[in-house]
This record gives structure tokens, sequence and C-alpha cells, in this order.
């Protein structure tokens, strides 16, 4: 059994092809999910699964991250969540595209901006982000996220994993 984790393809590896179609599959997946939560969820009470593991229910949020800045005027929140997290994701979408990254970092800035750019599309599209899931043990429970969120963790984590990766190659192994 190998004791390394074999590396993930780079953008050189699996191209710009590549990187699009995760990218773009991340915001189709995210987008019928929501549309579905629109659909069939909106007005209805939440459903509880897994013994109340997992709750589907639709919401609204207006604020960023578990509705953090959703009290803000309403064009302070456009100035923050739709202009300026607009920018910020078309820069890291041009880094990903043009940058000479590795494997973890790329497939992780990937899942990052294609999170991101859903969400970023609803708020452009409706003001809101539509939410519909949330987890938990009894009264422990995570804030209510969507397919997009997932995505947003997913390759922030990612992006932790390569970091850590780089600092534990690059230090000098002693033999004990």
């Amino acid at each position: 059994m190998p004791d390394r984790v074999p590396p993930l393809p780079s953008v050189r590896t699996i191209g710009r092809l590549g990187v699009l179609s995760v990218v773009l599959g991340t915001i189709g997946c995210d987008h019928a999910m929501k549309y579905v939560a629109v659909t069939s969820l909106m007005g209805a009470p939440s459903r509880s699964y897994l013994g109340n593991l997992l709750r589907i229910g639709y919401a609204e949020n207006t604020g960023g991250f578990l509705s953090i800045g959703a009290n803000l005027p309403p064009v302070t929140r456009t100035i923050v969540f739709t202009a300026a997290t607009g920018v910020v994701l078309f820069a890291l979408a041009i880094l990903v595209f043009r940058a000479r990254l590795d494997q973890w970092t790329s497939l992780g800035l990937s899942l990052f901006v294609a999170g991101g750019f859903s969400n970023w599309i609803d708020r452009v599209a409706r003001g809101t982000v539509v939410d519909f899931l949330n987890l938990g043990i009894g009264t422990m429970r995570t804030g209510i996220f969507n397919v997009a969120d997932i995505a947003i963790m997913a390759g922030a984590a990612m992006l932790a994993i390569g970091e850590i990766r780089k600092l534990t190659e690059a230090r000098p192994r002693t033999s004990g």
C-alpha cells in the first residue's frame, strides 16, 4: 500500500476544458438543486431524514456565509456581496486559467470559484441565495447551505491540504 496520496492532475494535465467542466458541472448541479428547492420546498415545512441528521427546507439568504451581513443596508450588501465578490471571483477565475498552479491548488480554486460564481449568479439574478440543506445532531446544527457552499468548502479544504502537503514535503526528513 503506498504511503503517499497520488497527486491530482494539474490544470496543464487535465487542461482548461477539464477545469471548465468542473466549474460548469458544479454550477449546473447547484442550480438544478436550487430549482428543485424553489419548486418543491418554498412555502412547505422542512423535512427531516436519517433520524433528523439531515433537514431539507427552503430559505433565502440575503447575506454571506451563515447569513453574515444579512442585516446590512441593501446598498452595502450589493456593494459587498455582488460587486466586490464578483471582482474577486473573476480575478480568481483568471488565476485558475492562467497561472501555473499545482494540482491541489488548481482543483481547489476551481471548486471554490465554481461555488462562488453559482451563489453570485443567484445574488445578481434574485438578490438572494437559495439555501435548503441543514445537518446536525440534536441542537448542534450547521447553518442552512446549498451545493455551491459545499463546493466552496471542499475547494477551501483542498487549498489547505495542498499547502500542508507543500510544507511537509519541504521539511527535511530525519532518520530516527
